[in-house]
């Protein structure tokens, strides 16, 4: 049984970015740093505790971005992945969902991998799209906003409960192979061995330049960004208690809320 996890790399904090007003429309600070995707992490013990359900199960982890992903790939393999997959694009350019799903997909159609997992969605931009157009490109059925997941290797299925609305759960049972994204809160991501921390700095990354014309490459592009308006700085009400009763109601009355 082989599990592709699929991870990103993202800003510890937007206090070091800033916006450009032509490409690359986000500048990095060199202040910045950069980790896994915490949504990510939960898809990758997801698969780590697969494979100690079944030992011959491998786990393989791949990242779509420059060269300094590579570090969020090797912290995959400290956590306990078996290979890391570098789908190499170059700093400064916009990768979009579809494009990031292409990407992976012409890497995993021809490996057979049984499992394709993925956070809900990423830290950064939040657009919780990857996982479902990787399905598609894939021909494969999807599960979102999973919380749990149980693998039958007899059936070749995979049964899934996912978050729905109203705090309620949905259960199916989805022929393998599949793609599920993960919800926070499904597992509690290990932390590195030192073992695995020692093989993962010599182990070597399969690096993959991908092609000239990928899908979304041009088609989806950022055309503008901004920062958010300032929100009301409020009002302060000062005085006795009685006279912040008073101005409150005054307010109220004023806003027709009373």
């Amino acid at each position: 049984m082989k599990i592709l996890v699929c991870v990103k790399q993202v800003p510890d904090s937007a206090e070091t970015l800033s916006i450009n007003d032509a490409p690359p429309r986000i500048i990095y600070g060199d202040a910045s740093v950069f980790r896994m995707n915490r949504y990510d992490e939960f898809a990758l013990e997801e698969a780590l505790l697969t494979r100690e359900r079944f030992p011959d199960c491998t786990v393989d982890a791949v990242s779509v971005g420059p060269q300094r992903v590579r570090s969020t790939i090797r912290k995959a393999l400290e956590m306990g992945a078996d290979q890391g997959i570098h789908i190499l694009v170059e700093s400064g350019e916009y990768v979009s969902p579809l494009a990031r799903a292409s990407l992976i997909a012409e890497y995993a159609r021809s490996r057979s991998y049984d499992l394709v997992l993925a956070g809900i969605m990423a830290e950064d931009d939040m657009e919780f799209q990857v996982g479902q157009v990787l399905a598609e490109l894939m021909g494969l059925p999807c599960a979102t906003s999973v919380m749990l997941q149980e693998m039958d290797r007899m059936r070749g299925t995979v049964y899934v409960e996912r978050e729905i609305e109203g705090g309620d759960r949905e259960c199916l049972t989805i022929a393998l192979p599949a793609v599920l994204t993960i919800q926070s809160g499904m597992n509690t991501p290990r932390y590195p061995s030192l073992s695995n921390v020692l093989r993962a700095r010599r182990q070597d990354l399969v690096t993959i330049d991908p092609p000239q014309r990928w899908p979304g490459r041009e088609t989806q592009l950022i055309t503008a960004l901004s920062y958010p308006d300032a929100g009301s700085p409020g009002n302060f009400l000062e005085g006795s208690t009685v006279d912040k009763a008073r101005g409150l109601i005054r307010i109220l009355h004023e806003h027709s809320l009373l």
